[in-house]
C-alpha cells in the first residue's frame, strides 16, 4: 500500500551523498507509518506538483522527446530540408539537434533552461513545417 500525503518543498541542499529535499507536512497529513519508521528507512517516491486548481502539473520529458524525434523520419526530413541535404540519419539528426540547442548531449535538456527554450522553439518550427508539408 502506498502512503499519500500533501507536502510543501521548504529546502533543498546537497551533500556528498546527493541532494537532500526537505518537505513540510501538516500534522494531520503525516502518515503514522512515516513517524514509526527509523531514520534512514528507504522509500520509493512518486511526486506531482499541484496547481492552484488542485490538478497535477504535466511534465515534459524533453530528453525522451528529443530521442524519439531524432528517430522520426519526418523530423529527419525536416532537418535535411533545413540543411539542403537529400537525407540524414538518426545520428546526424541528434548532432544537428544538439548543435541547434547549444549542447553536447541530449541529456543536457534536463536542466539547461536556455537549451529547453531553443528545443521548444525547434519543435514549433518542425510542427509548422510538417503542417505545411502535409498540404502539398
Amino acid at each position: 500500500m502506498a502512503l499519500q500525503f500533501e507536502a510543501r518543498k521548504v529546502a533543498m541542499k546537497q551533500d556528498r551523498n546527493g541532494y537532500i529535499l526537505t518537505l513540510c507536512m501538516h500534522p494531520d497529513e503525516v502518515p503514522e507509518e512515516i513517524l514509526r519508521d527509523f531514520v534512514g528507512a528507504r522509500y520509493a517516491c512518486a511526486m506531482v506538483r499541484i496547481q492552484d486548481d488542485e490538478s497535477p502539473t504535466p511534465y515534459v520529458n524533453r530528453v525522451q522527446k528529443a530521442g524519439m524525434l531524432c528517430r522520426n523520419p519526418a523530423f529527419q526530413e525536416f532537418i535535411a530540408n533545413c540543411l539542403n541535404h537529400s537525407s540524414i540519419d538518426e545520428a546526424e539528426a541528434a548532432e544537428w539537434l544538439c548543435k541547434q540547442c547549444g549542447i553536447t548531449s541530449r541529456s543536457e535538456l534536463n536542466g539547461n533552461i536556455k537549451a529547453q527554450a531553443l528545443f521548444d522553439g525547434m519543435i514549433l518550427d518542425f510542427q509548422n513545417w510538417s503542417s505545411n508539408a502535409d498540404s502539398f
